[in-house]
């Protein structure tokens, strides 16, 4: 078994970054999801440049369940396009994989 952490912006204004986090918890489709708040990105969106203030989504979860996370965060993500940025865990402790896989569902 391997870990992921899958990244994932969200608007600065509102819930909708709480809600995510509460979800993907709730479905054991991840075992934490920190929000670092103050994000500014800076991206071009139809043709016009973007200033945002973000929340980041940082996602822990079983490399197993990308698939499932990405379906997940597009059904229920306010943004058309929702960031989804997968990093592979070369390396995990022992006693914190365990957590993280006690804690998601076996796909």
């Amino acid at each position: 078994m391997t870990a992921a952490v899958i990244l994932c912006t969200a608007p600065a204004e509102g819930d909708a970054a709480e809600r995510l986090a509460r979800g993907l918890i709730e479905a054991r489709l991840a075992a934490c999801v920190n929000l670092v708040p103050s994000v500014r990105s800076f991206y071009v969106w139809q043709g016009e440049l973007q200033d945002d203030r973000e929340v980041q989504l940082v996602i822990k979860t079983r490399s197993a369940l990308s698939a499932r996370v990405e379906q997940w965060l597009a059904d229920n993500h306010p943004y058309e396009v929702p960031e989804f940025v997968v990093l592979d865990a070369s390396r995990v402790a022992p006693s914190y994989l365990a957590w993280l896989l006690a804690q998601t569902e076996e796909p």
